[in-house]
C-alpha cells in the first residue's frame, strides 16, 4: 500500500492594531493572514527525518521517546518545531492514537531571497503548521481548526512562556480577525498543574476572542517593507519597564489603544471607510507616544515616512512591534495604490505584494 502525504500551506501574518496592548487581558487587537506561507509537506516513513533545506539542515533524524522529542542536532532555530512534535504527541497520546513515523520537510516564503524576515510571523506559522501536518496524518478527517490553535497556543507558552498568540490565531484561521488573548498566566499554571493536554483544550479558554472581520469595500491593503529586520526583544523589555514605572501612563496607553481598535473594528463592521482610515490614525499615534514615553524607537525613520506618504491617499502606520520590518496602509482606489507605490519605491521601501489569505492552515494535496 502506497505511504500516505499531504502538503500543508499555512499563512504568515500581519499585525494591523493593537500592538502591544494585545498582550494584556481582555485588550483587543487587530491581525492578518497574508499569503505567503510556511509549506510542510509529511509522508508515512520510517526514516523519521525533517528537511529544512533553507536552513542548510537536511536529513535531521527525530525520536520519540519516553514522552519526549528529541533530534539528531542541536539547532536552536529547530525549538519551535520541536515543541510543536512534543505538544502534539502528548495529546494524540491522550487520545490512544499509535505514533506514526515520518518524514517531514519544510519550505518558507517568508524571508526574503537574502534570509532576511520580513516580520510575518515564521515561528507562529512552523508550529501551526507542524502540528496541522502531524494532526492529519494521524487524524483521518478534516482539520479542526480550535484544536490546532489550542495546541499551537500551548506549544508557543511552553517554548516562550508569553505573547498574545494572535499570530498563531491569523495563521490558523486566516483573513482578518479582532482578536483579543486568553489570560495567558492562566495557561501557564494550567500548563504546570494539569498533565492533560486534552483537557487544557477541551477547556473554556476565558478571555479568548476571535471574530472574523471584513475590510471596507472602498479600500485597499498596501504593505512597504522597510529591508531592516527588527530585533523585538529589546523594545519589548522597554515597553515592559514603562509599564512597571509608570502604571498610569500604561494604562493610559492601554485605554487609548482600546479605542482606536474598536473604531477600527467599527468601520470594518459598517463598511465604513472613513471610520477605519480614523481609527488606524488614532493607533499610530497611540504607539508614537508610547514610543516616546518608553524611549524605544517603533515609527523609525523610514516607517514614518511611509506612514506620512500613505497620509496622501489614506492613512498607514508601523505593523507589529516597529523598529523595522514592515510598514502598512489602507488607500481608496487603485489608482491611489500605484501612486503610493511610486513614491514608496522612491525613498527605498519595497512593496510586497500581499493580500489577505482567507483559509489559514489547509491540506493543498494529500495522496
Amino acid at each position: 500500500m502506497q505511504a500516505r502525504s499531504y502538503q500543508i500551506a499555512t499563512p504568515g501574518k500581519l499585525l494591523i492594531a493593537g500592538e502591544y496592548a494585545v498582550t494584556e487581558l481582555n485588550q483587543p487587537g487587530i491581525v492578518v493572514a497574508v499569503n505567503r506561507y510556511i509549506n510542510v509537506s509529511i509522508a508515512e516513513s520510517n526514516a523519521q527525518v525533517l528537511d529544512l533545506p533553507q536552513l542548510g539542515l537536511n536529513q535531521v533524524k527525530w525520536y520519540y521517546v519516553d514522552g519526549k522529542v528529541t533530534f539528531s542536532i542541536s539547532d536552536n532555530r529547530l525549538r519551535f518545531m520541536q515543541q510543536a512534535m512534543q505538544t502534539v504527541y502528548a495529546y494524540l497520546a491522550e487520545q490512544q492514537i499509535t505514533i506514526q513515523p515520518f518524514q517531514l520537510s519544510v519550505t518558507s516564503e517568508l524571508d526574503d531571497s537574502s534570509g532576511i524576515k520580513y516580520g510575518l510571523g515564521s515561528s507562529a506559522a512552523i508550529t501551526v503548521a507542524t502540528i496541522s501536518a502531524i494532526l492529519r496524518l494521524h487524524k483521518d478527517e478534516t482539520l479542526d481548526k480550535d484544536i490546532i490553535y489550542k495546541l499551537a497556543a500551548i506549544s508557543h507558552f511552553q517554548t516562550q512562556g508569553n505573547g498574545s498568540c494572535a499570530d498563531i490565531a491569523a495563521s490558523t484561521y486566516g483573513g482578518w480577525l479582532h482578536y483579543t488573548s486568553f489570560d495567558g498566566s492562566w495557561l501557564l499554571k494550567q500548563l504546570k498543574t494539569q498533565c492533560n493536554i486534552s483537557k487544557i483544550v477541551d477547556g473554556n479558554w476565558a478571555s479568548l476572542h476571535i471574530e472574523k472581520l471584513n475590510l471596507p469595500s472602498s479600500l485597499v491593503f498596501c504593505v512597504g517593507w522597510t529591508g531592516k529586520a527588527a530585533a523585538t526583544a529589546p523594545m519589548v523589555t522597554r515597553i515592559q519597564q514603562l509599564k512597571e514605572n509608570n502604571q498610569q501612563g500604561y494604562q493610559n496607553f492601554l485605554m487609548d489603544s482600546q479605542k482606536a481598535v474598536e473604531t477600527i473594528v467599527n468601520g470594518c463592521k459598517t463598511d465604513n471607510a472613513k471610520l477605519m482610515l480614523d481609527g488606524i490614525k488614532q493607533n499610530r499615534n497611540v504607539l508614537r507616544r508610547l514610543s516616546n514615553q518608553a524611549g524605544v524607537e517603533i515609527e523609525t525613520t523610514l516607517l514614518n515616512q511611509l506612514a506620512n506618504l500613505a497620509e496622501d491617499y489614506g492613512s498607514g502606520k508601523s505593523s507589529g512591534a516597529g523598529g523595522g520590518d514592515c510598514g502598512i496602509a489602507f488607500v481608496e482606489g487603485e489608482e491611489n495604490v500605484v501612486k503610493l507605490n511610486q513614491v514608496w519605491e522612491q525613498i527605498g521601501i519595497k512593496t510586497l505584494d500581499l493580500m489577505p489569505s482567507i483559509n489559514g492552515t489547509r491540506i493543498i494535496k494529500h495522496e
